[in-house]
């Protein structure tokens, strides 16, 4: 991906027949124009002296181009170069705070299981450690729930059930025996599906992978059997992590069903919110939690670069993907990240720092940012809330970067991953096929001169030296949702995306004039943290939306 140089775009438009041997010949001529057109395509002014001492290296080049593409390269090969959120300038703050033991609820079992469709974790984790409610009972309830609500959501890609029930009877006789491995002991919940699963299909939510069965699990999907939930689907994504629309369908909005579920993280959003599981994990390059997270109004976390082994999952960028927990509480996203993050000696990025699940912290005197200027009721409710808490409200001017230019990054990284499926045609299998959908985009990043993916590196280290240097005195940044998304991805500063209200409008009646009901969204707000800082993040959103009841609410 690295490893071209900005002629060899050049030489990328040239057939090898334009290449001769021979600069005297008269198809020479040919291969000078369009080296020329070429170098105009990009900006760049060159002389027919300079284009003439061109010829023999570019045609070389194409060669060395059919080598390097008669190599097949997985998905998963990494190129040998790694991005790290931190670096020189960019020291990684002490977030740590106190351990606090989780205090479960004595709660009974209720009449109908489904009753517990929406309970949180430390709920359903009372129940199953009291043994008031079976591992195999829970799984059942929610892979009924799910099978029945997909044909509404359209959320599912495949039901795990197998694997799932043979999971929780074997954690049932461990409970049995005096074991009980933790929170997440018996908890059902669903992975998207780009996570590789042994014996099971790993989509990517696109037809050209529609049969594609990876013989591996990923890490998070072994590092949550460890701690005992139970998977029981593989859920939507939008084909190849863009937006809700995958081979089969767009995944719907369980408060809206007229109304797609945004993405690309559309199922696990989707399905959590729902009530079809307790929690489920997606990924993030650009937006693909937090998006349908605000759409949903889940409670979820993209943690910061690095923090979760990216192994077993589909790459689109390698410098910028990250996994994380959707939930429908920030006290159930921070019991989920414990599970999942840390090294696993497998992805070359995925490192271990310290953290503990923040557990009802008293986050007075905090120093929390806030954004002057927005002039949103909803963002001037939630600093109200947290000035409530006695937190200390510091401005914050995020850096003046003009960032769209950086998405090159994201768009050759992307165009490098499935090299392969634009070459074999088979990106005319993908559903979207409009000018901003992948097939296009791949495409038009082959044009993408390595010199300038490479500066616009540059520029992203500068861009995290004046992110770091605008957060480092506070602990948090409170910011409306899609404030500095591009930025924060580039950085890869930690996020929590939580519901803070809702807002009403009319739905439209499909085949007649007029609207219907009113129908309620969830709107959102966003915390976002220091690097390596979740503890202290998790705690100060836990300790918000413990203080309100937004996420309390769930569709009808």
């Amino acid at each position: 991906m690295l490893a071209a140089a900005i002629f060899a775009l050049l030489a990328a438009v040239l057939p090898v027949a334009a290449m001769p041997q021979n600069p005297s010949s008269t198809t020479d001529v040919s291969a000078r124009d369009r080296i020329r057109i070429s170098a105009e395509l990009i900006g760049l002014e060159l002389t027919d002296a300079e284009i003439e001492l061109m010829t023999r290296t570019v045609g070389a080049r194409r060669r060395a181009y059919a080598q390097i593409r008669a190599h097949e390269l997985d998905n998963g090969i990494a190129p040998a170069i790694q991005f790290s959120a931190t670096g020189p300038g960019i020291a990684i703050r002490d977030a740590s705070i106190p351990a606090h033991k989780i205090e479960l609820p004595d709660v009974e079992r209720p009449a109908d299981l489904e009753q517990l469709a929406f309970a949180d974790i430390p709920t359903l984790a009372s129940l199953i450690k009291s043994r008031k409610v079976t591992c195999r009972e829970l799984t059942e309830m929610f892979l009924a729930r799910l099978e029945r609500m997909d044909k509404q959501l359209s959320c599912v890609i495949t039901l795990t059930r197998k694997r799932a029930l043979a999971q929780a009877d074997a954690l049932d006789k461990e409970l049995e025996a005096g074991k009980w491995r933790g929170l997440l002991h018996g908890i059902p919940w669903g992975a998207k599906d780009l996570l590789a699963t042994r014996g099971y299909r790993t989509t990517w939510g696109a037809k050209p992978y529609e049969d594609q069965v990876i013989d591996l699990d990923a890490t998070v999907v072994q590092r949550l059997d460890a701690a005992g939930a139970v998977l029981i689907a593989k859920l939507t994504l939008g084909a190849l992590a863009m937006g809700d629309v995958w081979y089969g369908g767009t995944t719907k909005n369980p408060w809206n069903p007229r109304q797609g579920s945004s993405g690309s993280s559309a199922g696990p959003a989707a399905a959590t919110a729902a009530g079809c599981v307790p929690f489920a994990i997606g990924s993030e390059t650009l937006g693909s939690i937090v998006s349908p997270s605000t759409r949903c109004g889940n409670s979820s976390l993209r943690p910061t670069f690095g923090r979760v082994s990216r192994y077993g999952a589909m790459a689109l960028s390698w410098s910028m993907d990250k996994l994380g927990p959707l939930c429908r509480s920030v006290t159930d996203a921070a019991i989920v990240f414990d599970a999942i993050r840390g090294k696993d000696g497998k992805d070359p990025t995925a490192v271990d720092e310290p953290y503990t699940i923040p557990w009802k912290v008293d986050v007075k005197g905090w120093k929390v940012g806030y954004l002057r200027g927005v002039n949103n009721e909803r963002y001037t409710k939630v600093l109200a809330e947290l000035e409530k808490l006695g937190v200390e409200l510091v401005p914050v001017e995020l850096p003046e970067f003009d960032t769209r230019p950086l998405r090159i990054i994201l768009n050759a990284e992307a165009a490098a991953a499935f090299d392969l499926l634009t070459r074999s045609g088979r990106d005319d299998l993908l559903v979207r096929q409009s000018r901003n959908a992948w097939p296009t985009v791949f495409r038009a990043a082959r044009l993408i001169p390595a010199v300038e993916y490479i500066n616009a590196n540059r520029q992203r280290t500068e861009l995290m030296l004046a992110m770091h240097k605008a957060l480092e005195g506070v602990e948090c940044l409170v910011h409306p949702t899609y404030t500095g998304l591009l930025e924060l991805n580039l950085t890869g500063h930690p996020t929590v995306v939580v519901p803070n209200g809702f807002s009403s409008g009319r739905r439209r009646r499909r085949g007649r004039g007029g609207n219907g009901p009113n129908v309620e969204t969830p709107t959102s707000i966003c915390f976002t943290g220091q690097l390596f800082g979740e503890s202290r993040l998790l705690a100060l959103a836990d300790a918000w939306q413990r203080s309100t009841d937004y996420h309390k609410r769930h569709p009808k």
